[in-house]
């Protein structure tokens, strides 16, 4: 062969991979990783086996059908009323001229930075029985009692409202790739807008809806603050229950039924989109702007509709109960540790899930084949883990096998990293697919050394990528509840955990100023990673 000169070619070749130490460090980096998503699986798998007869008995009971059926129902409703919000919303800013277009695609992925349990505080104090809505009707009106948003109503109403952004990006994103010609094609042959939409478009979505599902799914499932102050009965709900009350072993074995209802519904998004790939070449130029005429306006008070309900009243509830505490003589200072707690945590965890999540990203994108498929499947089967059985499995190992790890902040930092690693996977994979080989080749070929490639050549291009990946983890561990309140050191309180622990007592005044700050401390990588998207498809 021509190029038997020059040695063999690898697949989506990196020179830094032609030297046999670096592959051997991250393979055994990569392994490690594996080793620490595994452990939440092992711990289940351990007690599952020693469990007894009675907890294996209590798995055929009725309540636990119960259980699968009402979190099963909650996850498939909040899915459609997110659909339902995130295909019009995506839609009318990126193909339409709806007033306020660019604005609107600033502000409706917002709600994302609100954690579950403080959009449900804020439901059950504004629209609850004595909130504020009807504080407000009674003088006026004489209306004594609002129909109770606790249970199911109010659950589907506070997810959807929260998690309808992860279908949004999704679907943004998707449409911004879309060639305008598709669309163009099918108006040409006479077919309207909104024919054109039900017939070209949406089919051409049918993959990120897929994914964004999957993703809002995946979040109902995994949330435990919201379907808690609601009152909604869930997995997660029954247990934290029984972690409470010390059954560890029947905790463990309900923990597997999640598990494997969360990897069902992984297998089965991988499955529709194998037989429903997208085509086309992506969007070669700027798509021709719909004119909505008389559609205009109710676009716009669509997108305005939601911005209030999703971000505007959250803001000015919680401006209400801030308010109001601090007439009350509630002290602000006292937050000062929370927040550093919070910052210092975020930090960690963002920087450890990056380095963790690297050398897989290295082997993901430069050496595809069996192996590295396997290993990017596990990784990403680590997003299907509610906190709360990352955080059990990690309670067992700690006090089993790592004494002086247990409730240390190491252990809260490896509880993150474990969680929120297939955001940073995804977000370095994404990047470093982008990095033409021939670049870093230029750059062997002028003498330089592997290392000094991949920090003057590769790390320059794939910056942007790592930055949105550490952004999105900041962001994800700030809000994270369960896997802090089990595994934060004793006296290591976060703004996550001040909010929980006022909310529980119903003390919305106190609760108001950490979760205020939780928002506003995550919109600031929310901001950058919109303005990022905003840059890369203006």
């Amino acid at each position: 062969m021509h190029h038997a000169q020059t040695g063999p070619r690898l697949r989506g070749p990196i020179n830094l991979l032609k030297i046999r130490w670096p592959l051997l460090f991250l393979w055994t980096a990569s392994i490690l990783v594996m080793g620490a998503v595994l452990l939440p699986i092992t711990y289940l798998v351990i007690r599952a086996i020693g469990s007894g007869a009675t907890a294996w008995q209590a798995l055929f009971e009725w309540s636990l059908l119960a259980t699968i059926v009402r979190t099963g129902w909650l996850a498939l409703a909040v899915t459609a009323v997110s659909i339902l919000i995130a295909v019009p919303l995506a839609w009318f800013t990126v193909r339409t001229d709806v007033p306020l277009r660019r604005l609107w695609a600033i502000l409706t992925p917002l709600p994302l930075v609100i954690p579950s349990y403080v959009g449900a505080y804020l439901m059950a104090s504004a629209l609850g029985p004595r909130g504020l809505v009807q504080n407000w009707l009674e003088g006026p009106l004489g209306i004594t009692r609002l129909p109770s948003l606790y249970g199911f109503p109010g659950a589907v109403l506070t997810l959807a409202l929260l998690s309808y952004p992860y279908l949004l990006l999704s679907v943004r994103a998707s449409l911004l790739r879309m060639d305008p010609a598709l669309e163009e094609a099918s108006r040409s042959l006479g077919h309207n807008t909104w024919q054109t939409f039900w017939r070209v478009t949406l089919p051409y979505l049918r993959t990120a809806l897929g994914v964004g599902g999957l993703l809002v799914a995946l979040y109902t499932l995994r949330d435990f603050g919201a379907v808690a102050i609601m009152r909604y009965d869930t997995f997660t709900n029954i247990i934290y229950q029984h972690y409470r009350t010390f059954d560890r072993s029947q905790a463990a074995l309900i923990s597997l039924v999640l598990v494997a209802l969360t990897l069902f519904m992984v297998a089965l998004e991988i499955q529709t989109r194998a037989h429903h790939q997208q085509g086309g070449m992506g969007a070669l130029r700027p798509p021709t702007q719909i004119a909505l005429g008389l559609w205009r306006w109710p676009a716009f008070f669509f997108c305005a509709g939601v911005v209030f309900l999703g971000l505007v009243l959250p803001a000015g509830v919680l401006l209400y109960w801030l308010i109001r505490g601090l007439n009350a003589g509630e002290v602000l200072s006292a937050l000062g540790l929370a927040t550093w707690n919070s910052i210092l945590a975020s930090t960690l965890a963002a920087a450890a899930t990056l380095l963790a999540a690297l050398p897989v990203a290295v082997l993901v994108v430069r050496r595809p084949g069996p192996l590295t498929r396997i290993l990017e499947r596990l990784t990403y089967s680590a997003f299907a883990l509610p906190g709360i059985v990352v955080a059990l499995a990690l309670v067992f190992f700690g006090a089993n096998y790592a004494l002086p790890l247990y409730q240390t902040l190491p252990m809260l930092i490896l509880a993150y990293g474990i969680l929120f690693l297939p955001q940073a996977v995804g977000a370095i994979r994404t990047a470093l697919a982008l990095v033409h080989p021939s670049l870093e080749e230029t750059a062997r070929s002028l003498g330089r050394a592997p290392w000094q490639v991949f920090l003057t050549v590769t790390l320059p291009i794939v910056q942007p990528g790592v930055t949105a990946g550490a952004a999105l983890v900041f962001l994800t561990t700030m809000k994270e509840l369960p896997a802090t309140l089990i595994l934060a050191p004793l006296g290591f309180k976060t703004l996550a955990t001040s909010v929980w622990a006022a909310v529980s007592e119903a003390f919305f005044a106190q609760a108001a100023a950490p979760a205020l700050l939780i928002i506003l401390l995550s919109s600031l990588p929310m901001t950058f990673l919109i303005f990022h998207e905003q840059s890369t498809h203006p």
